[in-house]
């Protein structure tokens, strides 16, 4: 039979064996990856051009008018990407879901892009915030994809905005240059497309997602 003083000790442990039972395990919380090199990388090169071509079309609509700036555009957006390209190591190209220039539209990864930036904005994210990047699979390839939204700018409204705004001229050179226009009825600061880049990664590098914009089928 127990005697008293093991009945105290034994009274006295019962909490703390019972907390032993009881003791939920350590919860594990794994840090956040650090931004790898080439996004930042990949984000230079995207933010980089398009001021480059709002320079070069400021100059060409005070020269000879917004008409003329689209066939400026025309040759020179493609001229200037082909240059960064080959600067950068990335393939660089515009594109957008409401296209003037057949080229510039966008495959199936870009348009879920596209789509889930307008859903952003539409939420109130800052366009001009709105990118995303992610490691995909092509042809068991690994593909380092990013894209940064392109809001419309005030100088764009001459060739991109509504019926009322476009500027003299520039109704008959789209319906010349580009009968299957697609590219107007833009306001200031809605996303008009976006600056895409691509190449080639370590088979080994894992997907990837902006904490923007999760893409979402």
């Amino acid at each position: 039979m127990m005697n008293t003083p093991s009945l105290l000790l034994a009274a006295a442990l019962l909490p703390l064996l019972g907390g032993c039972d009881t003791l939920a395990p350590e919860k594990i919380t794994a840090a956040t990856p650090p931004e790898p090199a080439w996004v930042r990388e990949a984000r230079a090169s995207a933010t980089a051009l398009p001021p480059k071509l709002m320079a070069v079309l400021s100059t060409a609509i005070q020269a000879s008018g917004p008409a003329d700036a689209i066939d400026v555009c025309k040759e020179a957006a493609p001229r200037m990407a082909q240059a960064a390209s080959a600067q950068s190591g990335w393939q660089i190209r515009r594109v957008s879901l409401g296209n003037r220039n057949p080229k510039a539209s966008p495959d199936a990864w870009e348009r879920r892009a596209l789509e889930a930036f307008d859903r952003s904005q539409k939420a109130g994210v800052a366009p001009a915030k709105l990118e995303h990047w992610e490691v995909v699979t092509e042809n068991g390839q690994a593909m380092r994809r990013y894209m940064r939204a392109l809001p419309t700018q005030p100088l764009c409204i001459q060739c991109h905005g509504t019926a009322d705004q476009l500027g003299a001229g520039v109704a008959q050179r789209l319906q010349q240059l580009y009968p299957q226009d697609r590219a107007t009825g833009y306001a200031v600061g809605q996303i008009r497309g976006a600056m895409t880049l691509q190449q080639p990664g370590p088979l080994d590098e894992t997907r990837r997602q902006t904490v923007n914009e999760l893409l979402k089928p």
